[in-house]
């Protein structure tokens, strides 16, 4: 019979289909099987995919076919986060509506993602763009409003001239728009805000429920929320009497304080300069440092800028007049957007003194020697004793941190208090391209929602889209123009959009019921299904995407809608691939098309190529020739199953007893038991993808050592059952990585597809265990003769045999034994003197 080609486009095409065909994924929510949530983070259609994009759809493919195989319920679905800029911005520039520039690149991007061999149940599908979805992004939008956690307030925003949009302060880079590169400028705005800074406790106290998250996640997200424990101080300003509140975490510097400073967003300044010689100078001042962006302003090697106000402020606590300066280095974003300058113990307070000339002032002396402020060069920030700082002088800084916060408490000059990093979430976005904001605005009745029968309130595709950028749904009258739900009366509706991070919030829940008119989400499958039970996606999105959806599942706990605090059990986040030094990019021109892979390759070539370039959960190189070493592998799987072919049918299998075995197919036999707990291993514990292929890879090595004969006698039958099984155990453990190959090599020996209906194999615990261990026999801790044992060896007999070695005995002779050191099944080290 002529060997059969291995023919890889066909038997893509041929596995894909019948996999859709079987309902491979189709989750049966009736069955008794243990469940498994399995979630890839759902992708933006901005275009085409690339193999860098490839690794997070692969993995979670391995992931959901693995627990299928284990025998798990497997739920893995997939939708679209298809709302955002990039689609508003195409429809500008290239005349496309975005509705139609989204649904075409889902059109692409769903046809990679099969041709990849990706499964998901496509009868859950989402996409965030239609309105049978947005309507439930508006209907939590509502139950916030309703609970007092959606509000709208004037706020200082990031807005970027070009886009006519506000950008959150990660879409901010070195000043510019990250999208555009144009320079982003502050703006003060009417916005709408989520009250997220309300669950900033329980967001932190909760990530020790995140148990199966990566470490360095929960810190950056324990690190944005931000707890600061400190006193919040009452300077009196010197003309008014009012008090202007400054936060520290240092009260034990307050006697220090020479100068306090503003963040240019400060309400209080334009009421401070009114009138003044200074106003146009500061006004001038706080124009430029609001445009610098904050990222730029807090950086380290940015200059601290400042300018005096004119005004002061007395320190309540010895009563020195201190001055006002409006500093570029102070958020509003944290504590109270006024903080007191204390440059002798404060390294950006110092170099903004030793800038601007202002007095140095030590309360704090370290134990050992003496400070002086003439003579410092860097603020001393360590512990020590308190000087000048009146009653609390000789006091270690330590216990005066919490005597000084209880005595301005006692004295009503202060509070003690707890101050989060974390800000309210800002969602107004002044765009089209996204859900709209479900108010309407009557000049009787005020701010009222859109009653929830009225949902969803529909984005008007009918819009025309100009360069300015501005959202197109201020000039659409059917829209803008509505009734008062209240009075019945002429009303308008609100223009704002949501940002999409509210869309992808909650989207997990929305894959239980996807079709459900009635309903987000039906309370008892989701509490069924979720925490998600792997959630996997880039470390990009550690901050602001996983924390808002912890924030809106904690939101729907809290209203009885859910029934579990936290939405992702396990959380996996994926390296990047990177080719020729940095990160694969269409800006930067070094993608590597699937397309063109799978058309040469073929995609199981691509699949083993992206898990075995490295760990996953880390960054890699591509290189071109480690998918043609990925391809002949499969190609020399092929051939030795294939050259096969007829006998499969006519030697049925049989049970294998290591014990009547050849020592060749004991040898076979052991390592493929030893295989099977090796990839089952890192497919448990590390997701060492990469070395479970390698072990599989070693084993196909010894299988092409091995003897295999067409069998004429029992004997020979009994060496091609070992084959058999061999080949098969390679086939199940490879079929998550490499899923169509097996599928028809498991088929081609004779069996019944799919191969994923198959359970994971068992290794035999007795065949693992080697029969004999080699011995490295070490004098005075050097490798001096080694020696092949029973594996059961008794330690006395063990020591027994090593003195009886003919190279030990002449190392040891004339010497005196002084220690026996035996490591079991590894080493013997003999001490001599």
């Amino acid at each position: 019979m002529a060997k059969r080609e291995y023919n890889f486009t066909d038997i893509e095409k041929k596995w894909q289909g019948f996999w859709e065909g079987c309902g491979l994924f189709r989750t049966d929510e009736g069955s008794s099987k243990e469940k498994f949530y399995c979630l890839v983070m759902f992708p933006y259609p901005s275009g085409t995919l690339h193999v860098g994009h490839g690794r997070n759809y692969i993995i979670g493919d391995v992931v959901a076919r693995y627990k299928i195989m284990k025998g798990y319920n497997v739920l893995s679905t997939i939708g679209w986060d298809a709302f955002g800029l990039p689609a508003e911005n195409a429809a500008i520039k290239g005349g496309v509506h975005p509705a139609v520039w989204t649904r075409n690149n889902i059109k692409a991007m769903k046809r990679q993602l099969h041709r990849w061999g990706v499964g998901y149940d496509w009868d859950r599908e989402i996409t965030s763009c239609n309105p049978d979805y947005y309507k439930w992004t508006q209907w939590i939008f509502l139950k916030l409003y309703e609970n007092n956690l959606a509000y709208k307030k004037k706020a200082a925003v990031n807005w970027c001239p070009s886009c006519a949009t506000v950008l959150a302060n990660e879409q901010v880079v070195d000043g510019c728009c990250e999208r555009c590169d144009t320079p982003v400028r502050q703006r003060d705005l009417e916005q709408w805000f989520f009250r997220i800074s309300q669950y900033a406790q329980k967001l932190l106290d909760d990530i020790s429920l995140l148990e199966g998250w990566p470490e360095r996640v929960k810190t950056m997200q324990a690190n944005w929320i931000g707890r600061s424990e400190g006193v919040r101080v009452d300077f009196m300003l010197e003309d008014s009497g009012k008090a202007l509140s400054c936060f520290t975490t240092r009260p034990d510097t307050l006697y220090g304080v020479t100068f306090v400073s503003l963040a240019p967003e400060h309400p209080v300044i334009g009421k401070l300069i009114s009138g003044t010689p200074q106003e146009k100078a500061v006004t001038d001042f706080v124009e430029r440092a609001r445009n610098q962006g904050m990222v730029e302003r807090t950086a380290e090697g940015t200059e601290k800028e400042g300018i005096f106000t004119g005004k002061y402020v007395v320190n309540p606590v010895n009563n020195d007049k201190v001055p006002i300066w409006v500093a570029n280095y102070v958020l509003m974003e944290y504590g109270t957007g006024a903080v007191m300058g204390v440059p002798a113990h404060d390294q950006r307070d110092f170099l903004f003194a030793k800038k601007y000339k202002l007095p140095i002032k030590i309360v704090i002396q370290p134990g050992d020697n003496e400070l002086h402020a003439d003579t410092m060069m860097d603020a001393y920030v360590d512990n020590g004793i308190q000087v000048n700082s009146g009653n609390f002088d000789g006091m270690p800084n330590t216990e005066a941190i919490k005597k000084i916060a209880i005595y301005l408490e006692s004295k009503v000059l202060g509070t003690k208090t707890v101050t989060y990093r974390l800000r309210d979430w800002l969602i107004s976005r002044q765009r089209y391209w996204g859900a709209p904001i479900p108010i309407i605005y009557c000049e009787k009745c005020g701010t009222l929602p859109v009653p929830e029968s009225q949902l969803p309130v529909i984005l008007p595709e009918a819009v025309e889209f100009k360069p300015h950028g501005m959202s197109p749904l201020a000039e659409v009258d059917s829209f803008l123009n509505t009734i008062c739900p209240k009075c019945s009366g002429r009303a308008r509706r609100e223009i704002d959009t949501m940002d999409t991070f509210v869309d992808s919030s909650w989207y997990f829940l929305r894959y239980l019921s996807p079709k459900d008119d009635n309903h987000p989400f039906v309370t008892k499958k989701v509490n069924k299904w979720l925490p998600v039970d792997q959630y996997i996606g880039g470390v990009e999105h550690a901050i602001l995407h996983l924390l808002y959806s912890r924030f809106i599942t904690k939101v729907l706990y809290d209203l009885g809608s859910l029934g579990f605090k936290e939405p992702f059990r396990h959380l996996f986040t994926q390296g990047m691939i990177i080719k020729e030094g940095a990160k694969m990019s269409k800006s930067r021109g070094n993608v590597v098309s699937p397309d063109i892979l799978i058309d040469k390759y073929g995609a199981d070539t691509q699949r083993l190529y992206i898990l075995f370039i490295g760990p996953p959960q880390k960054d890699a190189e591509w290189n071109d020739r480690g998918v043609i070493g990925a391809h002949r592998f499969l190609n020399r799987l092929w051939q030795k199953i294939a050259d096969y072919e007829d006998v499969y049918a006519k030697v049925q299998r049989a049970d294998i007893d290591i014990n009547s075995l050849s020592p060749e197919a004991k040898t076979l036999y052991r390592q493929t038991n030893q295989t099977i707990k090796k990839v089952t291993e890192d497919m448990e514990t590390s997701w060492h993808f990469n070395t479970a292929i390698a072990s599989v890879m070693e084993l196909l090595n010894t299988v092409d050592s091995f003897n295999v004969v067409i069998p004429n006698n029992a004997a020979e039958e009994l060496n091609f059952h070992v084959f058999r099984y061999t080949m098969e155990t390679i086939l199940l453990l490879m079929a998550p990585f490499t899923p169509h190959i097996c599928e028809e090599l498991w088929e081609i020996m004779g069996n019944k597809p799919s191969i994923f209906h198959q359970r994971w194999p068992e290794y035999d615990k007795n065949a693992i265990q080697e029969e004999v261990a080699e011995i490295v026999i070490q004098i005075n801790s050097k490798v001096r003769s080694r020696l092949s044992v029973p594996i059961d060896v008794s330690e006395d007999e063990l020591k027994r045999r090593v003195l009886s070695d003919e190279r030990v005995a002449g190392f040891l002779n004339g010497k005196k034994v002084i220690n026996t050191i035996v490591v079991p099944k590894k080493l013997v080290n003999i001490v001599v003197k």
